[in-house]
């Protein structure tokens, strides 16, 4: 098969594309929404015998050989391209694997629609929240968007939830035993009810709002955490949940992850909770830890260590909850990401300043990360980088 084949642009030609191929290679990006729509291709291309592999890696640049069909997902490229970039990867490759099996989980796109930074029935994915309703997999309630069962006390509880979150950034995050002094002054019953979950989300919206250092943004980008889709049957007890583990075991353990994407194995669940755990843990340590500065147009947060995946995380979450400019970026020795709030062709920013720097970067208009020479000047990475914006 040649690798000069243009990526197409429609379900139904992408479809034919999978469906008649001898072998395909899946390559996606290390972020949830790729790592979601890679598994609904993937268990589609598996109900049609199709075989298959999926690679996921922070900066993808995929191998080739002349007898597979490369599908790029959350990059371009490849036969098959699911750039996940003017929408949701997992929008797209909901609409394909639909082309080829009958039954697709709308769930786990919904939970990829999360992780790309969209609320669940926005815009392109108003008909899979649709479908996910119509099947009753998913219902509204109040609370928060946790992946645990979000009781107050026990495994899973809701302070483990809430100190884990990558979806808010309070003073509390990282912290579960900050979580749990808060919640017990707010005197919840054993068993979550509707008005103690809306006390819940009143609380941590209060304190995210309300913050040293919160941007105006962060009263609008905390709605994503409040009022969540539950999954009553789901591995996961919310959508918001669900998006906030695979962003992060995408990150911290690609292994698990492509597992998790895969397959609905209840063993899968601890070790991808574990991960979430971590990547949580490392992230909000991170920026509490950073150094800060202030540009035109962009805010910078100086690290002491991270990989790619976590500084992408902490770059979402500064400019959500912290940067008063459109753009962030977060840069230690060696790596570096960063995050806008509109189209700022970040991928090829972020790709001029890792060059400049003996690097590689990669991205899209939004969203872009960088690995760079880690013996050279962290100052002069966001040289380079304030420069190709």
């Amino acid at each position: 098969m040649s690798s000069a084949r243009s990526a197409s642009e429609t379900p139904a030609a992408d479809a034919a594309a999978l469906r008649e191929a001898a072998f395909v290679t899946v390559a996606a990006s290390a972020d949830g929404d790729s790592l979601a729509a890679s598994g609904l291709l993937a268990r589609a291309l598996r109900d049609c015998d199709v075989p298959f592999q999926v690679r996921v890696r922070e900066l993808p640049d995929p191998p080739r050989t002349d007898d597979d069909l490369l599908v790029s997902v959350g990059a371009a490229g490849g036969d098959v391209a699911i750039p996940g970039d003017a929408r949701p990867a997992s929008v797209d490759a909901y609409r394909t694997a639909a082309e080829l099996a009958a039954d697709v989980d709308p769930v786990l796109a919904l939970a990829g629609v999360v992780a790309a930074g969209e609320m669940p029935g926005g815009g392109d994915a108003a008909d899979l929240l649709e479908t996910a309703e119509h099947r009753e997999l998913v219902e509204r309630r109040p609370g928060v968007a946790v992946p645990t069962d979000g009781a107050v006390d026990g495994e899973g509880h809701l302070a483990d939830g809430i100190a884990h979150s990558t979806l808010v950034r309070a003073p509390v995050s990282g912290d579960a035993d900050a979580v749990s002094a808060a919640l017990a002054g707010l005197d919840l019953p054993a068993t979550l009810d509707a008005d103690a979950r809306r006390r819940v989300a009143s609380w941590i919206a209060v304190e995210t709002v309300d913050a040293d250092g919160a941007s105006p943004r962060a009263a609008e980008a905390v709605e994503r955490f409040l009022r969540p889709y539950a999954t009553p049957d789901g591995r996961f007890a919310t959508v918001g949940g669900y998006a906030d583990v695979l962003d992060a075991v995408a990150r911290e353990r690609p292994g698990t992850g492509v597992a998790l994407a895969l397959r609905d194995a209840p063993e899968l669940r601890a070790d991808a909770l574990d991960a979430w755990r971590a990547h949580a843990r490392t992230v909000h340590a991170e920026l509490a830890g950073a150094t800060t500065g202030r540009y035109d147009g962009l805010f910078v947060a100086r690290v002491d260590s991270g990989t790619v995946g976590q500084l992408a995380t902490a770059a979402r979450l500064l400019r959500d909850f912290r940067s008063p400019e459109p753009v962030a970026l977060v840069v230690t020795e060696g790596a570096a990401a960063a995050a806008s709030v509109e189209d700022a062709a970040l991928g090829d920013a972020m790709d001029e300043a890792a060059t400049a720097m003996d690097g590689t970067g990669h991205g899209g208009s939004r969203r872009g990360r960088a690995r760079f020479d880690d013996g050279l000047e962290v100052s002069g990475f966001i040289t380079a980088f304030r420069g190709a914006l």
